[in-house]
């Protein structure tokens, strides 16, 4: 038998690493009920007993250019990291997401033989798929979420394994839309529109002037709508609230922004109370898909980070489930694409799509039912023994 895992090194750096974290969390207790969480955790993990050495919205930065202004904050935080959970010390370290920041701090571990173990690839299939040299020297373990990553690692020789996404065993197979409404206090028989424009602070700012413009055009063409913005914490509802107050549609009632009180899955019961969707590419578009909801994807980089991504990147497709299907069957606009224009136009055709895309997305619902966070809990306890026998 190997040694008890009594002290866990766990970094998150953002909602949706939050949500994996605590559900890795309850599967690595039902073998080791007394094991220890330290690093950077959200408020899931917080609820769960994990400690957290700085708050996880130090780590929310997009873009490679944004990256840049913190990058000596950053750096502190890293080294601050290292030198606590080395004195802790640590059994295991695992990195969720955030992997520019977590890759660099697996590979001291790893240098300190410490067993480490990265949950979600970064998108290395992607673009700079030279990456992956790197990875192999700071990881013991990927955990992939989506059945083409454990592909790709597998042809650079990475030890991998794909456990499904835990979103997907979550979610019903069926969204029961009317009951998400109720939640809301929304009317159970009026179209909603669900608006999500990121968990960053960049990404609202970014998307806040095109969305506003599209809202009050959408609203005078469909008068009978509600649209619902869910804000993911209380500095998104702050901003949110700023951005969108000048709207008439706002002060009438007719766009209702949702609190942070409402709980973590604010935003996921938005999207089960929807109609359609738009919302910035990232794992959002996951939950929309799950959730069976038509959808647009939105995603605007600072204008130097999307210069430099033209060049760098090497798939067609930015959104998770025309990743997923191998094809472009939800729009996507990107950079000055984002008109209100463009928008109006997509929310129609994803309209008339909305049976076909259902079909697609309740198909790719089962093929990502893998029960993760166990699967994932197995292969890190399998690294734990094979180190520790």
């Amino acid at each position: 038998m190997p040694k008890p895992l009594a002290v866990i090194g766990i970094v998150v750096g953002e909602s949706s690493g939050d949500t994996l974290g605590a559900s890795l969390m309850l599967a690595l207790r039902l073998h080791y009920p007394e094991v220890r969480f330290i690093g950077i955790a959200g408020p899931q993990m917080l609820a769960l007993g994990a400690t957290s050495l700085a708050p996880m919205e130090r780590l929310s930065v997009m873009g490679l250019v944004e990256v840049l202004g913190r990058l000596r904050e950053l750096l502190r935080l890293r080294a601050h990291l290292v030198t606590a959970l080395l004195h802790e010390p640590i059994d295991l370290f695992i990195g969720i997401d955030a992997p520019d920041f977590n890759l660099g701090l697996a590979a001291r571990f790893r240098a300190a033989g410490l067993p480490t173990v990265h949950y979600v690839s970064p998108s290395v299939w992607a673009w700079r798929q030279g990456r992956v040299k790197g990875i192999a020297r700071s990881i013991d373990l990927m955990l992939c979420l989506l059945p083409f990553e454990k592909a790709f690692y597998d042809q650079h020789q990475v030890r991998a394994e794909f456990v499904g996404h835990p979103l997907a065993d979550q979610l019903p197979m069926h969204t029961d839309t009317q009951g998400a409404r109720r939640r809301l206090g929304l009317d159970v028989d009026q179209c909603v529109l669900a608006v999500l424009p990121g968990s960053r602070r960049g990404e609202v700012l970014q998307l806040a002037p095109a969305l506003k413009e599209s809202i009050s055009r959408f609203l005078g063409q469909h008068p009978d709508w509600q649209v619902v913005i869910p804000a993911i914490n209380a500095e998104r509802y702050a901003q949110i609230q700023q951005l969108f107050a000048p709207l008439p549609e706002f002060t009438s009632g007719q766009i209702k922004l949702l609190s942070p009180a409402l709980g973590p899955s604010v935003g996921r019961e938005a999207m089960a109370a929807a109609d359609q969707v738009w919302l910035a590419s990232g794992t959002a578009t996951l939950e929309a898909m799950l959730l069976k909801k038509p959808m647009l994807v939105l995603y605007r980089f600072h204008w130097l980070t999307y210069l430099l991504a033209r060049f760098l990147v090497k798939i067609r497709w930015f959104s998770l489930p025309n990743l997923l299907l191998g094809r472009k069957i939800v729009p996507e606009l990107i950079q000055n694409d984002i008109t209100s224009a463009h928008v109006l136009a997509a929310s129609a055709m994803i309209m008339q799509q909305r049976e076909e895309l259902q079909r697609l997305f309740a198909a790719e619902h089962g093929q990502l039912r893998q029960e993760a966070s166990r699967r994932a809990a197995a292969a890190i306890l399998s690294l734990w023994s094979e180190r520790n026998d």
